[in-house]
């Protein structure tokens, strides 16, 4: 195994809303199955995926035992799990991530992160 993936459970930018937001090297291929892999306990699965792009951006659409939520990658190496009208899955799924050996976590300043002025 190599080195683990690097995640923040955090707030979006002048938001609530919890997201996971993941750092890829830009060679990662595995990751996709690295996720659902470690995620199998609930059931997720890819319904749909949309190429934005305009933003260099992929969007995968999941469907889990705990609703619906997304995984956005882009070209920069960050991907991003958010599920804005779901945040039991964001919590459900950071604790899944926190007990596996191929993610490790990093604690963030929430304050960061909400007080973002427009």
């Amino acid at each position: 195994m190599g080195k683990p993936y690097l995640y923040h459970l955090r707030p979006g930018y002048g938001s609530d809303k919890l997201l996971l937001q993941f750092f890829l090297d830009s060679d990662d291929v595995a990751f996709n199955n690295d996720l659902l892999a470690t995620l199998q306990d609930i059931n997720p699965e890819i319904d749909s995926v949309e190429d934005l792009w305009m933003n260099d951006e992929i969007v995968f659409h999941i469907s889990s035992n705990h609703e619906a939520f997304y995984l956005s990658k882009d070209i920069w190496g960050f991907a991003f799990i958010t599920a804005e009208n779901n945040q039991l899955a964001i919590k459900i799924i950071d604790e899944i991530l926190s007990r596996s050996d191929l993610f490790e976590k990093e604690e963030v300043d929430f304050d960061k992160y909400r007080d973002v002025k427009n």
